[in-house]
């Protein structure tokens, strides 16, 4: 298998990790501030940004690395002790 070819792999399958977590969200059936929700977040942004970095869709870099580092701040959120 090319290397292109798994790149275009990881792209939808990227695509498809988005396009599911806003279905679950829209549709009520998880919550925003969820770990699932976050990590199908965090990892669809992944594929895509690697995608769009190996075919120079720099402005879709740009947003899937602002993508990411939402997902991350969210799931240090959930994932920080809670103050006394």
């Amino acid at each position: 298998m090319n290397g292109t070819l798994v790149v275009n792999i990881l792209g939808w399958l990227g695509v498809v990790a988005l396009l599911i977590a806003y279905a679950l969200i829209s549709a009520g059936r998880i919550k925003g501030d969820s770990v699932p929700y976050q990590l199908m977040n965090l990892g669809g942004s992944a594929c895509v940004l690697l995608n769009s970095l190996r075919f120079g869709a720099y402005p879709s870099v740009g947003v899937n690395a602002v993508w990411m580092v939402i997902a991350l701040l969210a799931l240090m959120k959930v994932f920080r002790p809670p103050r006394p």
